[in-house]
């Protein structure tokens, strides 16, 4: 078989590759250059896609033997991730950038270019498993659910998991995978895990998006709308935020208050007690198959949900309500935005996600009976 490794300087990618090389299959490895400045994106272990990790990335390639590209996706990343972050927080809304860059980058452009040039499919070093099945392949959890990483692999569909192979599938833990690569000579055996995004390497979300949107002055009112604060633009806040709110009065039981609501039209943002965070139902469009879609979701059927990529998933039910995707969670789920994305579960398997729409607060009516203008969107 001929196979693409997506190798980002990381000691995952570099494991996964070298399995995909033992296994006697023919392997390129490749590099994406996600940005026209990469020596800005990263700091310590945060960040990624730098000179650094491409020169990591080759000098494991040439342990193995492989040859090794650089292919630059800078602009298309910019336009498919970086510009969608900053438009959804504009809107009002919570994007996740990994998820995004999994489904517009990873394994859309890359397995479109491999699949053009004749590989049969492409490696990473995610922690999630593909199972094939007489109806297609199905994605599954890792046997490590502590790194887990289905959950922003649940925007792939069929036909791309039908070319996708994650060799770290069946690995206990991550310390078993430095291990291996410090067994293989690797340099980068114990080169630390980036997290947080990528693109914002110094952690301070809110700075970068005050530069590309501005400050825009406004309100922080509570739920009955009366003013209690005021910010510099809702784009620097998320549903469920307690930190960084600038609040001039205090709650009437002096307990601390979470952003309930952004309104972008308004400028304001609502605040309110943590119970008010409590949703009942979620609702969503943009909706995929992570393989064939289950026939249950036509009349419901019990599942679990998971809202965030280190959420605990919650038992629901969900089904099909015109072209929305609804999700009626067993107890209440917290701090929901719009614009996350809900990956459901069929205990292992992930059935597929939408994006979050609309929600509705523990103790009203469901989201199909309910008008959008009674939503919180």
């Amino acid at each position: 078989m001929k196979v693409l490794a997506a190798m980002s300087g990381g000691v995952d990618s570099a494991v996964a590759a070298a399995r995909a090389v033992d296994a006697g299959h023919e392997v390129v490895g490749v590099h994406l250059a996600l940005s026209r400045m990469p020596g800005t994106l990263r700091i310590g272990s945060r960040g990624c896609c730098t000179v650094e990790d491409a020169m990591d990335a080759r000098r494991v390639a040439d342990a193995l033997g492989i040859p090794f590209y650089v292919w630059d996706f800078s602009e298309r990343f910019h336009d498919a991730v970086v510009q969608d972050f900053v438009d959804e927080y504009a809107a009002g809304r919570t994007p996740n950038p990994c998820l995004r860059c999994n489904e517009r980058i990873k394994f859309e452009a890359l397995l479109d270019r491999a699949i053009g040039l004749g590989f049969d499919a492409v490696v990473t070093g995610h922690y999630a498993r593909v199972e094939r099945t007489p109806e297609g392949p199905e994605l599954h959890r890792a046997a490590d659910w502590a790194k887990d990483q289905s959950y922003v692999l649940g925007v792939l569909t069929a036909a791309q998991l039908e070319h996708c192979w994650f060799p770290l599938a069946g690995t206990p833990s991550k310390a078993e995978v430095r291990a291996e690569a410090a067994e293989r000579g690797f340099l980068l055996a114990q080169k630390p895990d980036s997290h947080d995004i990528c693109f914002i390497p110094d952690g301070d979300t809110r700075g970068f998006l005050a530069e590309r949107l501005g400050a825009e002055p406004g309100e922080v009112v509570d739920r009955d709308g009366a003013v209690v604060g005021s910010h510099e633009g809702v784009h620097g806040y998320t549903v469920g935020q307690r930190r960084g709110l600038a609040l001039g009065v205090p709650s009437p039981d002096g307990r601390p208050r979470f952003v309930l609501e952004v309104k972008p039209s308004t400028r304001q943002l609502v605040v309110g007690p943590k119970e008010a965070l409590a949703v009942s139902t979620i609702a969503g469009s943009r909706i995929s198959h992570a393989g064939a879609p289950h026939p249950g979701l036509d009349e419901g059927l019990d599942i679990e949900v998971q809202i965030r990529a280190h959420a605990d998933p919650v038992p629901a039910r969900a089904r099909m309500v015109g072209d929305e995707l609804v999700v009626e969670a067993a107890e209440p789920l917290h701090g929901v935005a719009t614009g996350q994305s809900a990956v459901l579960y069929l205990g292992a398997r992930v059935l597929g996600q939408c994006t979050i729409d609309r929600t509705v607060s523990a103790g009203t009516v469901p989201a199909e009976t309910v008008s959008t203008e009674a939503v919180t969107a």
